[in-house]
Formats: structure tokens, sequence, C-alpha cells
């Protein structure tokens, strides 16, 4: 009886093991964004800019916004930001633009700071003291990203962390761009 229940607890081991694997590879490798079935209605977000300029979403209507909901105190943000960096770098312009918002509730000086710290250079620097994007958008955790379309609704989600820079995520947003 012993030796079947070990036998059994084994045979999960393995198969979590494998699963974990699988789905560690897939994230890693996997392109971020399903396309909505239907574009969704985006809520109205109120933030600040580096110069404590008042903003909204609706600011960026005509371009599509890869919305990035981060945190000077999230891990997987901290890592992922020098790809968002990269990004911007590559496609920022007209037709497309990176909205990395932090929700730090230090506002301003605490994103500047880590953004000095981890030598971003071309992101512009967006802040949500209230900390209330995180809420009205339903983010599950953080990071917590949203592709926009053109006219301001949501056309994808992904929540945790992405390398915004591989090939096959530009790829994608490339396509997405040209789509719109």
């Amino acid at each position: 009886m012993k030796l079947r229940i070990a036998l059994a607890f084994a045979g999960v081991a393995l198969a979590a093991a494998g699963a974990g694997i699988y789905l560690s590879y897939w994230q890693a490798s996997a392109i971020p964004f399903a396309r909505a079935a239907k574009p969704k209605p985006m809520p109205e977000l109120r933030f600040i800019d580096g110069a404590n300029r008042a903003l909204t979403l609706a600011d960026f209507r005509g371009k599509v916004v890869l919305l990035n909901l981060w945190a000077t105190w999230c891990a997987p943000c901290r890592e992922e930001m020098p790809a968002l960096d990269r990004l911007q770098a590559q496609l920022g312009g007209e037709r497309f633009q990176v909205v990395a918002l932090s929700v730090d509730q230090q506002g301003v000086p605490i994103a500047r700071r880590f953004f000095s710290e981890i030598g971003i250079k071309t992101l512009p620097l967006y802040v949500d003291p209230s900390a209330k994007a995180a809420f009205t958008l339903d983010a599950a955790g953080l990071p917590a990203t949203l592709l926009v379309d053109r006219a301001g609704r949501e056309i994808g989600r992904h929540l945790g962390a992405v390398k915004w820079d591989s090939p096959e995520v530009l790829a994608q947003l490339r396509r997405a761009i040209s789509a719109e």
C-alpha cells in the first residue's frame, strides 16, 4: 500500500514538473496577445506625465498604444522595463506609443529615480499616484499590459512580464500597427 501511494505521489510530481517546464517554455516564447474577438471600450484613465501635466488615455487616440501598468516594488516589472524602453525606441512614433504607467503612490519622484537607476532613456514618464488605474482596468496583478487600438479600444491583454523587444513580439506589434 505504501509503495502504491509513493508511486502515485511520484507520478503526480513528475506530471507537475513536466507541466511546469512546458508552461514556462510556452510563456517565454509565446506571443503575448491573442486578438480579442471584439474590441472592448476602455474606461477613462487619468494620470500625469513627468512634468506633472494631466493626461488621459484619450490623449493618445490615433496611435496604437501598449499600456503597461507597473510599480517600482514589482520584481517582474523591473525585469521587463528595459525591454519596454527598447520597444519604444524601435517602434515608437506617430503610429505607436508605449505608455508605461507607474501606479506607485509616491508619484513622479520614485518613478523618475527608478528610471534613472535602470537606465531608461526612451520611455516617457507617466504616473497614476492614485493607483486607481489597476482597479479601473481590472488588472489581476502587475505588470499588466493592454494593447489599445487607434480608436482607444482594448484589443489585447497580458498579465505578467514579457520580452517586449523579442522578434516574435515585435512582429506581432508591427502587424497590429499596420492593421489599424
